[in-house]
C-alpha cells in the first residue's frame, strides 16, 4: 500500500551484518543440545563405535566430550561448546554458494589468531563463524536419507543420479529463463531469424538449426532461406545440399545438434518450442522443458566423478540450508529462504530489526516464543454510556528453544556488553536501588552494495545501496529490543556506520 509509510522494523529486508552470528550461535547450541540428548545415555563402547564411523565435526566433538566427562551435564557441555576454538585465518578458500569464496575479518589483527567462539562473538570476528557455519551445514548434510559421505563416497550410489538430474533441471531453468526474455513475444518468423543469427555461419550449423526447427521442410526451403538470410555472402549450393542431407533431426540428439549449430541446447529447444507454440506462457515453457533440460546436460551424466561431485555438493549444501532455514524460522526468521552460502553466518541472508527483537525475546523468556503484542487493550468511548473495553486474550507461548540454550546465549550476550563490541552499554542502566542492571547484546553493521567485476576478478564499479548499524539487546530481566541506524541510497557511501552508534 503506497499510502502507508515503510516500516523498517517489520517491512524491510536489510543487511544487518554480524547480528546473524547470534542466529548462527543459537543454532549451534541447539545442535549441541540435540547431540547431548542423542548420545548421553550411550555406553563408552557405543560412543567409540560412533567415532569409528568418522562423523561430522560437531557430532565427533560432542561424543568425544561425553567420553571424557564422567559427571557431565548439559549446562557444562554448552559452557564448553562456547570455548571450542576456530581459526580466524582468512587465507582459506571456501567452496560455497556454487563457487569458491574468500572472507575477511573486520580487524586484520585477528587474522593469525585461533579464538574461542565466545571471543569470536564478543569481538565479532568473521572467520570463526564462517567455519562454524560450515560445521553446522556439514552436520545437516549428515542427517536425512542421503548423507553427504555416502553420496559422494560411493560412485554407484543411486541417489547420485537424482542429484545430477536435479542439478540439470535447476541450472537449466536459469538458462531457459534468460533465453525466454530473448524470444518471448516474437512471431515464429522473427524467432527463427533470431536463432539463425545466434548460431554459427557454417553450412553445417545453418542446416542443424533449420532441420531442428523445421524437420519436415524440403531442401528447397532451406536453400531459399539461407539466400535470404545472407544475400551478401552467397554459400556454395553443393555445400548447403550436403549439409542438409547430413543433419536430419533424428540423426543427432539435442546436445549434439546445438553443438554443431554453436548455440546453447536450451536456446535451440526454446526457439523451436515457441515457434510451434507462440502463445505458450513461461510456466508452460518450464513444464514442457524438463526432458530438454536433462538432455542438455548429457555431458554431465557421462563425465567423471570429480565434475559430478562438485555439482552434487552444491545441491547438498542447498538442502542443508533449507534445513537450517526451518530452524531459523522457529526462532522468528522472517523470510522464505536463506542464501545457501556460508556467508549467511555474517549476514548475507538479511534480516529485520523486529525479527531480531523477537529472537531476543525468545532468549529472554527461556526459549518460549510469545506473540509480539502492540496493545494489551483498547478502550472505546471513555466516559460515555457506550464505553467499551476490548482486552487481548492471553496467548500461550510455544517452546522453540531449550531453556539451557537460552541461558547460555544470555551469558554470551552479556560478555559482548561487558568486554566486546557493545561495551558502551555496560553499566548504562540501574535498578531503583542503584544496582546495575545486567545488559546483553549483539551488534552488526551492514554495507549493502552491488559490485561489478571484470576480467581476472578486478573490481570495476561499486554502487552502494544502503548501510546499517544495528544493536539487538536485553536489559535486566524484562526489557529487550533492537535499535537500527539506516541510511538509504547512494548517499550511504558518505557514511561510515559502526556498532558504536546504536550502542550509544
Amino acid at each position: 500500500n503506497l499510502d502507508q509509510p515503510l516500516d523498517l522494523n517489520d517491512g524491510a529486508k536489510l543487511d544487518l551484518g554480524s547480528t546473524a552470528k547470534l542466529r548462527t550461535l543459537a543454532t549451534y547450541c541447539e545442535i549441541v543440545t540435540e547431540l547431548y540428548h542423542r548420545f548421553s545415555r550411550m555406553s563408552d563402547d557405543a560412543l567409540d563405535e560412533v567415532l569409528d564411523n568418522k562423523p561430522d565435526a560437531l557430532t565427533a566433538w560432542v561424543v568425544g566430550w561425553l567420553k571424557t566427562h564422567a559427571d557431565y551435564t548439559l549446562a557444562a557441555l554448552l559452557d564448553d561448546a562456547l570455548l571450542r576454538k576456530y581459526s580466524a585465518n582468512p587465507g582459506e578458500t571456501f567452496f560455497t554458494g556454487g563457487g569458491d569464496h574468500l572472507f575477511n575479518n573486520f580487524d586484520p589483527k585477528d587474522d593469525a589468531r585461533i579464538v574461542t567462539l565466545a571471543e569470536a562473538l564478543r569481538k565479532s570476528i568473521n572467520l570463526p563463524f564462517i567455519r562454524l557455519m560450515r560445521d553446522i551445514i556439514n552436520y545437516e548434510m549428515a542427517q536425512g536419507p542421503n548423507p553427504r559421505r555416502e553420496v559422494l563416497g560411493d560412485p554407484d550410489n543411486p541417489a547420485r543420479m537424482e542429484y545430477l538430474e536435479r542439478f540439470a533441471e535447476n541450472e537449466g531453468l536459469i538458462f531457459l529463463n534468460s533465453f525466454y526474455g530473448r524470444y518471448h513475444g516474437l512471431s515464429p518468423e522473427a524467432a527463427f531469424a533470431v536463432l539463425m543469427r545466434q548460431g554459427e555461419r557454417r553450412s553445417a550449423a545453418l542446416a542443424a538449426i533449420f532441420r531442428s526447427v523445421f524437420p519436415a521442410a524440403p531442401e528447397k526451403e532451406f536453400l531459399r532461406y539461407v539466400r535470404e538470410l545472407q544475400p551478401k555472402h552467397p554459400r556454395s549450393e553443393e555445400a548447403l545440399r550436403k549439409s542438409f542431407a547430413h543433419y536430419p533431426v533424428d540423426r543427432f540428439n539435442l546436445a549434439d545438434r546445438a553443438y554443431i549449430a554453436g548455440v546453447h541446447p536450451l536456446e535451440m529447444w526454446l526457439a523451436e518450442y515457441l515457434i510451434k507454440n507462440p502463445k505458450a506462457t513461461r510456466k508452460q515453457v518450464q513444464e514442457a522443458s524438463r526432458p530438454a533440460r536433462i538432455a542438455s546436460y548429457a555431458w554431465l551424466f557421462n563425465s567423471g566423478k570429480t565434475a559430478q561431485d562438485s555439482r552434487i555438493k552444491i545441491l547438498l549444501e542447498q538442502d542443508a540450508f533449507a534445513a537450517l532455514h526451518a530452524r531459523w524460522q522457529r526462532h522468528g526468521y522472517p523470510f522464505e529462504r536463506l542464501v545457501p552460502s556460508l556467508a549467511t553466518a555474517i549476514g548475507s541472508s538479511a534480516d529485520r530489526p523486529g525479527a531480531l527483537a523477537e529472537l531476543m525475546g525468545i532468549i529472554m523468556n527461556d526459549g518460549m516464543r510469545l506473540p509480539m503484542v502492540r496493545a494489551n487493550y483498547i478502550n472505546f468511548a471513555m466516559g460515555t454510556p457506550f464505553q467499551t473495553m476490548m482486552a487481548r486474550k492471553p496467548a500461550q507461548g510455544t517452546a522453540v528453544m531449550h531453556p539451557m540454550v537460552a541461558k547460555t546465549l544470555r551469558t554470551a550476550l552479556r560478555d559482548v556488553v561487558a568486554n566486546g563490541t557493545a561495551k558502551r552499554l555496560d553499566g548504562a542502566f540501574t535498578a531503583p536501588d542503584g544496582s546495575p542492571l545486567v545488559i546483553g547484546g549483539k551488534t552488526g553493521t551492514g554495507d549493502h552494495r552491488f559490485d561489478e567485476f571484470g576480467k581476472g576478478g578486478a573490481l570495476i564499479a561499486s554502487r552502494v545501496v544502503n548501510r546499517t548499524a544495528t544493536l539487538v539487546f536485553y536489559v535486566g530481566d524484562r526489557f529487550f529490543g533492537s535499535i537500527t541506524a539506516f541510511v538509504a541510497g547512494e548517499q550511504a557511501a558518505n557514511y561510515r556506520l559502526t556498532s558504536a552508534l546504536p550502542s550509544q
